[in-house]
């Protein structure tokens, strides 16, 4: 699991893997997807290498980030 664990105050990043972004049309679903979530500060997508940085308040639940991700018309692979 790659997550940074925060310190009272601190936000915390979680890398996960996604699967089917082709382009950066693909990149702003996902992005605007996962940013809608309770918490969520900031999305960092590598289309290269499907890897999606999240930055929340707290910790996300996979299913949370996984509806998201399907909701955007992409896989959750799971955390990177």
């Amino acid at each position: 699991m790659n997550t940074t664990a925060p310190t009272e105050g601190e936000p915390m990043e979680t890398v996960y893997e996604v699967k089917g972004m082709t382009c950066g049309h693909c990149v702003g679903s996902v992005t605007q997807e996962l940013t809608a979530l309770p918490g969520v500060q900031n999305v960092a997508v590598v289309l290269e290498t499907g890897k999606v940085t999240v930055t929340s308040e707290t910790p996300l639940t996979d299913d949370a980030v996984r509806e998201a991700v399907d909701e955007a018309g992409y896989e959750l692979v799971g955390q990177a």
